[in-house]
């Protein structure tokens, strides 16, 4: 980011990363300027998502008129204010859920899509929040609507969706069961408050699930594996249960005993959120806002951090999250 005078300064280019041919691109391009309900952000930290990672390799383009800067979330300090919008002023510490554009100095947001950081939350790792938050509430709170008293398995529970789940879901009052991989990971899923750790690498998810259930099953599974674990995700599923799958994963679904589903009176839903029209955004934004970000605001959901990496490393940030072996995520700093 180029400027000719320090604190309020007028900045005529800023840093930013998009992909190119398999790549990342680190260049400069002009600054946004905020439209009518838009906000613009000066960037503290942009989270890395799996998003970025096959946007990178081709298989997941921006939604017509995103930016193609990689990244799907921020945090940041509010720099101006398009027509229109009410609720923030310039100066505002702030995080937001982006459809793109996250990967730069400035970024420019829908204010529907904008939510206040709380005190005590750090700025800089405020921004591993907005896309979890939000997938995980949609998904978990909206569409399977998870309950105190119930009981959340969660795949993947050291994950940047899942690690997030884990400690909304106990703030919620829910018992919750994770699966995760190697030593490590079954002790980092346990010291976020999971009920129980299941090391997928070496046991059998579904057998230890039942047992632990009494044979009951969970009510709602959150899948971040895809269609490879659908039939295994049904037989630990209880009665009117709710299967969410949040990645399309590698592998076909096997076959899928709909008279087991029957049965059980069991759902399924699968999405994604980036593409999603501005205003179901909207409302997932204000949802998140009333039933997750008191948690946050109180401590008991917190940002969840790997590893703060300067922008000019983000391939090295792609290939540890590649690798798996990340615990929460993953952010760059411009």
């Amino acid at each position: 980011m180029t400027a000719d005078r320090v604190g309020s300064r007028t900045v005529e280019s800023m840093r930013a990363i998009t992909p190119d041919h398999g790549a990342l691109h680190v260049g400069e391009l002009p600054d946004p300027v905020p439209g009518t309900g838009e906000v613009l952000i000066e960037v503290a930290a942009a989270g890395v998502n799996n998003a970025d990672l096959q946007q990178v390799a081709g298989n997941y383009p921006p939604p017509p008129g995103a930016s193609d800067v990689l990244g799907l979330e921020v945090s940041g300090t509010v720099r101006a204010l398009g027509p229109g919008v009410r609720g923030f002023a310039v100066g505002d510490r702030v995080c937001a859920l982006l459809s793109g554009g996250g990967y730069a100095s400035l970024v420019v947001a829908p204010a529907t899509q904008v939510l206040p950081v709380p005190d005590g939350v750090d700025l800089v790792e405020a921004a591993g929040l907005p896309e979890a938050a939000c997938t995980v509430y949609s998904n978990v709170g909206m569409l399977a609507g998870l309950r105190p008293g119930q009981t959340l398995l969660v795949h993947g529970g050291t994950g940047g969706m899942g690690s997030h789940a884990v400690l909304w879901a106990k703030a919620l009052g829910a018992t919750v069961i994770a699966t995760s991989g190697g030593e490590r990971k079954v002790r980092a899923s346990s010291d976020l408050g999971a009920d129980l750790v299941i090391d997928h690498r070496s046991e059998d998810f579904v057998a230890r699930t039942l047992e632990f259930t009494d044979g009951r099953g969970v009510d709602v599974v959150l899948d971040v594996v895809g269609p490879s674990y659908l039939g295994r995700n049904l037989e630990v599923l209880a009665p009117n249960g709710h299967i969410a799958v949040i990645a399309s994963g590698s592998g076909q679904a096997g076959e899928l005993d709909f008279g087991v589903m029957m049965r059980k009176r069991a759902t399924i839903s699968a999405t994604t959120l980036r593409a999603r029209p501005l205003a179901e955004k909207a409302a997932i934004v204000e949802a998140v806002r009333y039933n997750v970000w008191p948690f946050v605001a109180d401590g008991r959901v917190r940002p969840v951090i790997d590893a703060v990496l300067p922008l000019d490393d983000a391939a090295e940030a792609h290939r540890r999250v590649r690798d798996g072996e990340v615990i929460g995520k993953v952010l760059l700093t411009p």
